[in-house]
């Protein structure tokens, strides 16, 4: 029951929409509105510029990693790694899900890349580090933010399923839906300010 409970609270806490807010209360229209129509880090930085983009992605990070640090609430899993692993990404799996359909932004939120990174480095800064060397590299050589964030995303299963060899159980449907993020971003067509 406990556990059930921070799991709701976790996608609660990924359910906050701040591109949707910031740009509703800075700016007075909807990101959504704007760009590739997604309430994302990348698509703020597109539209509202590197500052605001920025401060999106930070807050979004923040909601990944809040949201899969609740297992300290529940003192068992202080002491078992596997079960808290487990539960970690579980947390951060229904984060990551608030972030995508937000209960306070009518279900239509971003594609999750932000808050699935802050679920890394709660789980996994080791991991975190590596896809951040990628997102950046590939970032650095072709300045595309979205083909950046597939990249990371594929890296990111790589180095978890293959060189780092986690074998929580959980690890597994992380891996699929960090594939399933990157390559939904491909889904979205861009619409040009008005």
């Amino acid at each position: 029951m406990n556990e059930f409970l921070l799991i709701l609270l976790a996608y609660v806490i990924g359910s906050v929409p701040t591109s949707v807010w910031v740009s509703r209360h800075f700016f007075g229209v909807d990101i959504r509105d704007y760009g590739s129509g997604n309430a994302a880090a990348t698509n703020t930085y597109r539209v509202l510029g590197s500052k605001w983009g920025s401060f999106v992605m930070i807050c979004d990070m923040l909601k990944g990693v809040l949201a899969t640090s609740l297992y300290i609430l529940i003192p068992y899993y202080m002491h078992d790694e596997w079960d808290r692993t487990n539960f970690m990404v579980g947390l951060g799996l229904a984060a990551v899900l608030g972030h995508i359909f937000p209960i306070f932004a009518d279900f239509k939120g971003g594609k999750g890349v932000a808050t699935l990174f802050g679920m890394v480095i709660a789980i996994q800064p080791n991991v975190a580090v590596c896809c951040v060397v990628v997102f950046l590299l590939v970032l650095y050589l072709t300045r595309f933010v979205s083909l950046s964030s597939i990249l990371a995303s594929i890296a990111f299963a790589v180095f978890i399923l293959f060189i780092f060899n986690e074998k929580e159980t959980l690890y597994r449907f992380f891996c699929s839906s960090g594939c399933f993020n990157g390559y939904s971003y491909t889904s979205k067509k861009y619409k040009p300010p008005a």
